[in-house]
């Protein structure tokens, strides 16, 4: 791989010179230590002292442990870093840290979080601006010649990565010259130098929009990336919201209180005040560079290396002792983003879709890459209602990216209990009559899957029709389901009969006469 910046050389980064320029320190806390405070009163924070490589050791690791449900991981001694620290598996697959990550305490069901998330998506609140002095970041100004970016604790998470990467768990921020509006997204950046660094953003996607709108006025993209940031910043920085509206306000909706922000005397744009670290600088016309591959969220590697444009920082802002945000993209649940996905996902398409009656629940399972496959529950009510929903449930705001197969059920199937979900595919559904193709729709440049790859990012869509035959459902075989009163009989005997655990939680039920007989 021909690379501008080559891993590993005799030289290693210098200290940013920072004297003369300190901000007023005050509290030296930051919203993600608030947070990550919050995560060990959970007994789910794990710290590591031992000294771990940020080439391919910290995410190698963290791809063994986020297999299943695990703690976050804080790495404390990274190799060639004092100093510095690196967070990964903020989230991971743990529906706990996802309830923190909301504002709320942990819950027993995915649905139940779901729920509370989109009640608090439909409560937008704009930022608090605040003075530069107060924010965190600006404890350390660096600019010009004296940056470096190479100070931060880049990594490289797979063998085949193209380089360094700064930003996985970024929030980057631009804004549309024609509008106003500002954009707060999640992009991967791979470090080309000192002061450059890659920006790759996907077609489509508002930073991409933002950019081109500014290069045909022939001028310059102001941009800035913010690391060691609150988890709830990159939870909205990494869903698909609305074009027209900023993240910012759906952050603050979710937080229950504005997230301050402070204005930027270089590029113009509102930046976090509580971020631990920030890069600012410009996106020129026609400067690009060989960036990729890099492991994706799909499990594959993404793009192979290709022109990609790069950010010339103009100036970098950072606390003490910072911490980088790291998001190991990977297969099944080691994925940072496929639980996070997953429930944005489901709520943003069940708020998207509140016009329709009948939705009992919507879920995106974490494992498919947090947008593949979407499951909806429904109690059918009219002829076509299936087909109404899964129609939908594809190509509102929320569920156009990406995402492949949409599966509606009826609502005795919990659309977050896979074994239940496939349980109504092989009975209810009917290959010849069941699935609908949606083509021409909206994909990546990022799914392995399209070939040759000219032909991305326009893909398609299957819709599954799991549901009972509405035209026969009077008749349709009756299922076996438990007797209630059974049922209550053995969760008040389950530690008398000497089982483990606590009882699966379950919701459908026989219906029964007062006498307990059959209806």
């Amino acid at each position: 791989m021909d690379m501008s910046v080559t891993v590993g050389t005799a030289r290693q980064p210098q200290p940013a010179k920072a004297e003369g320029q300190k901000a007023p320190r005050g509290a030296n806390s930051s919203d993600l230590d608030a947070w990550l405070e919050k995560v060990e009163l959970l007994g789910e924070l794990k710290r590591i002292t031992a000294e771990v490589d940020p080439d391919l050791e910290a995410a190698t690791i963290t791809y063994l442990v986020a297999g299943e449900k695990s703690p976050a991981l804080l790495f404390e001694n990274i190799k060639g870093h004092p100093g510095h620290r690196a967070l990964y598996n903020m989230v991971g697959c743990n529906l706990s840290r996802f309830c923190l990550m909301i504002g709320e305490q942990p819950m027993d069901h995915p649905l139940k979080a779901v729920q509370s998330l989109q009640q608090k998506l439909g409560r937008k609140v704009p930022p608090k601006e605040v003075s530069a002095e107060q924010a965190i970041c600006n404890q350390n100004i660096v600019e010009g010649n004296d940056i470096d970016i190479r100070i931060f604790p880049a990594q490289r998470m797979w063998p085949l990565d193209g380089g360094m990467y700064l930003g996985t768990g970024d929030a980057v921020v631009t804004k549309d010259p024609e509008t106003g509006r500002v954009n707060v997204g999640t992009y991967r950046m791979m470090i080309k130098g000192p002061r450059e660094v890659g920006v790759y953003t996907s077609p489509g996607k508002d930073a991409t929009i933002d950019r081109e709108k500014w290069w045909r006025m022939g001028k310059p993209m102001p941009i800035a990336a913010a690391y060691g940031i609150d988890p709830l910043l990159f939870l909205v920085a990494a869903t698909s919201l609305p074009k027209t509206e900023c993240e910012y306000d759906y952050y603050s909706g979710i937080n229950g209180a504005p997230i301050e922000v402070f204005i930027s005397d270089l590029t113009g744009l509102p930046l976090p005040a509580r971020a631990e670290i920030v890069l600012e600088g410009f996106l020129y016309p026609d400067e690009t560079f060989s960036e990729g591959p890099f492991g994706e969220f799909t499990g594959y590697y993404g793009r192979p290396s290709g022109a990609t444009p790069f950010m010339r920082v103009e100036r970098v802002r950072y606390r003490d002792n910072p911490t980088l945000t790291c998001a190991l993209m990977a297969d099944s649940a080691a994925n940072e983003c496929g639980l996070f996905w997953a429930a944005l996902r489901s709520a943003g398409i069940w708020a998207d879709k509140l016009g329709v009656p009948g939705i009992q629940g919507v879920w995106s399972i974490p494992e498919a890459a947090g947008w593949g496959i979407t499951v909806a529950s429904i109690k059918q009510m009219y002829a076509g209602h299936a087909a109404q929903v899964m129609a939908l449930a594809a190509q509102c705001t929320t569920g156009a990216y990406f995402g492949k197969y949409v599966i509606v059920v009826d609502d005795d199937i919990d659309p977050s209990n896979i074994g239940q979900v496939l349980w109504a595919m092989a009975t209810r559904s009917r290959p010849a009559q069941s699935i609908d193709i949606l083509r021409e729709t909206w994909s990546t440049y990022l799914d392995p899957s399209l070939n040759p790859p000219e032909i991305r990012p326009w893909g398609s869509k299957c819709l599954i029709n799991a549901c009972m035959d509405y035209r026969f459902i009077k008749t349709f075989s009756k299922r076996t389901r438990l007797s209630k009163d059974a049922y209550d009989k053995v969760v008040a005997r389950w530690q008398e009969l000497g089982l483990s655990g606590t009882p699966p939680a379950v919701s459908v039920f026989e219906e029964e006469t007062s006498s307990g007989r059959v209806t």
